[in-house]
């Protein structure tokens, strides 16, 4: 029997689970720094809830997703070893890396803000989760293109698109202030 697809569903599915985890992480990061400069009782409060909250989503969600990303990965690799040799598979290693990195140092951050410690603001936490989109694109590109030219062009789109957005948002709260 042919476990070759099965083992790839389940890796996509993963990357999925993964992924969801670590936007929605950074989001709670953004809402606990925005909390740390409030008043108490209500800092105090908030905070315990966030502590809570990033603990659990990082424990029970994120991490594991993370490690069956990884081990279904290695089994697809080690099935088809030929993939290693192709430059858009290395890319993708890469990327991989780099977000295995990005988790990590959401951890980081998770266990600063719990310290009261944490030295990153909210709108370095925006432009943090902007970053998995950009290696969630580039992987994506990479895997279904297998070229590094049509992958640069997704990420170079995404990049302006963001830009485009970052301005959006600033002329919008700008604009609700006065």
């Amino acid at each position: 029997m042919n476990y070759y697809p099965y083992i790839l569903a389940t890796h996509i599915i993963f990357i999925v689970t993964w992924f969801a985890g670590l936007f929605y992480i950074v989001r709670l990061f953004i809402y606990h720094t925005e909390a740390l400069q409030k008043e108490d009782p209500e800092k105090t409060i908030l905070a315990k809830q966030f502590e809570v909250m990033e603990k659990r989503l990082m424990q029970i969600i994120t991490t594991p997703s993370m490690f069956l990303v990884l081990a279904t990965g290695i089994t697809l690799l080690s099935i088809n070893s030929a993939f290693l040799e192709q430059g858009w598979m290395q890319m993708k290693l890469f990327f991989v890396a780099c977000v295995v990195v990005y988790h990590i140092i959401c951890l980081r951050i998770m266990k600063q803000l719990a310290m009261r410690t944490v030295k990153i603001f909210s709108l370095q936490l925006r432009m943090l989760n902007e970053l998995a989109t950009v290696f969630l694109v580039a992987v994506v590109f990479l895997v279904e293109l297998k070229n590094m030219f049509d992958m640069l062009i997704g990420v170079g789109g995404l990049i302006v698109l963001s830009v485009v957005l970052m301005i959006a948002i600033r002329i919008y709260k700008k604009r609700r202030k006065a």
